[in-house]
């Protein structure tokens, strides 16, 4: 045995080696939030247009669809509109990638205007384009809807942890009631976007020109608004302040001793 092997009589028992711990809800739950991509302001308050990927991202889920409706309305081309669609989203990939930015948004986005060329393309409807958009929303209405059903609804999610309530509003009966209403805010944002958005598709190639352009207000801009809007009404109410008391010490400028007036 070397002398580098030899034990050390003086050292204790080797110490147990740390076990990984299992995420907890919370860990989970927070993990969720981030990936959301929900960020918080200095003043911590909800940045929602940080959280909407800011300019660069909202300006990527809007300039393929507006590319593919400006370069339809000119040449009634359908390829060739879903080549300058493509192109678009090929060029934010490449602008995030010289950038090193991080890549998901804009590969998500680039994968879904991919899907929807395919769609057209084989259909041969221009219109199919944003047919995709629609199984979207139905998925995360059929989400948002059963996390109110279950209790855990995804507003609380996203908002807990950014005003720093972690999971414990879930064993207040009043926040648990806000966080369903702010969720049910975002679910009837997706909803209308199907009630506006599914007739045009329906009108076919006469209604493409409406179903882009509503696509376009009903996108980013929209989402922006609800998420915002669910963030106020889920706001926590300031605790009550007690009323102030004739000769109140505590008060500003009352003097101790001194009797009220009548």
């Amino acid at each position: 045995m070397t002398p580098s092997e030899n034990p050390d009589p003086t050292a204790g028992p080797p110490k147990p080696r740390p076990t990984p711990e299992t995420p907890s809800v919370a860990d989970l739950a927070e993990g969720y939030a981030v990936k959301a991509g929900l960020h918080r302001s200095k003043d911590g308050n909800i940045d929602v247009l940080k959280s909407a990927g800011g300019v660069p991202g909202i300006a990527e889920s809007i300039v393929p669809g507006l590319m593919f409706l400006v370069a339809f309305t000119i040449t009634r081309e359908l390829t060739l509109s879903l080549v300058a669609a493509l192109a678009a989203a090929a060029v934010f990939t490449v602008t995030r990638l010289v950038q090193r930015r991080p890549l998901t948004q804009a590969l998500g986005g680039i994968a879904l205007v991919g899907i929807s060329a395919w769609l057209a393309n084989t259909t041969g409807k221009a219109e199919d384009f944003y047919v995709l958009g629609f199984f979207t929303n139905a998925a995360y209405i059929t989400g948002l809807v059963l996390s109110i059903a279950l209790r855990w609804p995804i507003a609380g999610l996203l908002f807990g942890f950014i005003r720093n309530e972690g999971l414990e509003w879930r064993k207040d009966p009043a926040r648990v009631k806000a966080y369903r209403l702010g969720t049910w805010v975002i679910v009837a944002v997706l909803v209308l976007r199907l009630l506006v958005q599914v007739p045009l598709y329906l009108l076919g190639e006469q209604g493409l020109t409406g179903l882009a352009t509503t696509r376009l207000i009903m996108g980013a801009p929209l989402y922006i608004l609800g998420i915002w809007v669910a963030w106020l009404i889920t706001k926590p109410l300031a605790p009550a302040q007690p009323l102030a008391q004739p000769g109140d010490p505590s008060q500003p400028g009352a003097q101790p001793g001194a009797p009220s007036q009548n």
